[in-house]
Parts: structure tokens; C-alpha cells; sequence
């Protein structure tokens, strides 16, 4: 299952893309505009740091998810879990598509952490040397996002703390692309971002990768009643 997870987690970072240009576009644009310093490895130690942070994020949901496992019939906490986090890809996909809006009432959860990081993440500018490019990951991989809260659901399914920073690492990767883009042709990438047939093809997809999700929990519902069977 980490294995398809991942693979989703993937695919929803690079089709989310749209949104994450919008969300962190800014930042990205100033390391090539304003910082000292070659642009490229500005961007890329954004990026580490920030994909970092996720994985952290990653690490702890899947902690979280295992202990839920442990505490009741595991394979019945997994289908609550897959269920729930295919559901929640249904809503991002509806939001990046620009259909619904009902994916960002979880970032709310985040805005009280977000608190106390940006003060510390204002510090870092100027971004004068690549360990503070790094550092600026680290912490603005804390924003609250709806698309990031969405996939650490998918974290908190995949069994366990290294499953977890796998999904959610694997989330990073696949947003690095917009995230470079943004980096260096930022106005351009902003006016395709704003297209609506990328944001509903993209928006769509990721509906599609959620409804996929949702027909396959049958046959792990096939798995708990056979389980279930040999255990009376």
C-alpha cells in the first residue's frame, strides 16, 4: 500500500502545483530576486528544506496512524483511514480545481503553529548564503496548506513514521518542479497558473486519483470480513 500512496502523493504534488505557486511562488521568486548568491542553489536548498519539513510532518502522522492502528482492529483503523484520506483527495482536487472550497477549513489547524514559526522565518532574510536558503524551507514548510494537510492524511494511513516521511517526501518531490518554475519565471508561470483549464484538468485528476482510491476500499473491506471469518 506505501508503495500506491506514495505513488498518489506524487502525482497530487505535481498536479497541485497550481495551488503551491500561489502559496510559496512568492517566496521562491525573492531567492532569484533580492538574495546574494547563485539563484539555483538558492532554490534548491529552498526546496530540501522544505521537503524536509514535510517529511518531519510525514514522519509524526504516521507515527500518529500507527498507534491508532494498534489500538483497535487494525485492518477496520486502515479503511477509516484510506477512506477518509481518498475523501480528503476528493476536496483538494475540487479546490485546485477551483470547484469547492471546503479543503481549506483544515488549514485553520495549522495557523496557531504558523504563529510562532514566522517570526523566525522573517530572520532569515536576507538570504545571503545557501544555509539560509535552507533554513527558509524548513520554515515555510510550515504554512498552513490545505493541499500539505491533505497528503499528511494519506501519511497518517500508510502504517508507520517511515511510510509516513516516504508519502510526504514523495509529496515534495512531486511540487518541486511548479516550485522551480516559480522560482525563476515566476509572472509567467502565475498566468498559466490562473488558466482555468489547468486548474480544472489539474483539479479534475486529482478528483479522479480520489474516486480510484475510494472503489479500491472494498477489497480491503473484502480483507477485514475474511479476517474477521477466520478469527470466529
Amino acid at each position: 500500500m506505501i508503495a500506491a500512496l506514495g505513488y498518489a502523493a506524487f502525482a497530487a504534488g505535481l498536479l497541485g502545483g497550481v495551488h503551491c505557486a500561489g502559496m510559496c511562488g512568492g517566496i521562491a521568486a525573492s531567492l532569484s530576486a533580492s538574495s546574494r548568491g547563485p539563484a539555483l542553489s538558492r532554490q534548491l536548498g529552498f526546496n530540501a528544506g522544505r521537503i524536509a519539513s514535510y517529511a518531519a510532518a510525514g514522519a509524526a502522522a504516521g507515527g500518529v496512524g500507527s498507534l491508532a492502528q494498534s489500538a483497535g482492529p487494525m485492518l477496520s483503523v486502515q479503511l477509516v483511514l484510506f477512506v477518509a484520506a481518498n475523501a480528503l483527495m476528493i476536496l483538494l482536487g475540487l479546490y485546485v480545481a477551483g470547484w469547492g472550497g471546503a479543503v481549506l477549513r483544515i488549514e485553520g489547524a495549522g495557523r496557531l503553529l504558523w504563529r510562532h514559526v514566522e517570526p523566525a522565518a522573517r530572520r532569515v532574510f536576507p538570504i545571503d548564503s545557501w544555509a539560509k536558503s535552507i533554513a527558509a524551507g524548513l520554515l515555510w514548510g510550515w504554512v498552513p496548506c490545505g493541499l500539505v494537510y491533505s497528503m499528511l492524511m494519506l501519511a497518517l494511513a500508510s502504517g508507520g513514521p517511515l511510510q509516513g516521511a516516504t508519502v510526504m517526501a514523495a509529496f515534495g518531490l512531486g511540487t518541486l518542479p511548479t516550485l522551480l518554475a516559480a522560482g525563476f519565471a515566476v509572472r509567467k508561470l502565475d498566468l498559466l497558473r490562473r488558466a482555468p483549464w489547468i486548474r480544472q484538468g489539474a483539479g479534475a485528476t486529482i478528483v479522479a486519483m480520489g474516486v480510484v482510491g475510494l472503489l479500491r476500499a472494498p477489497h480491503l473491506r473484502e480483507a477485514i470480513l475474511a479476517g474477521w471469518a477466520c478469527i470466529s
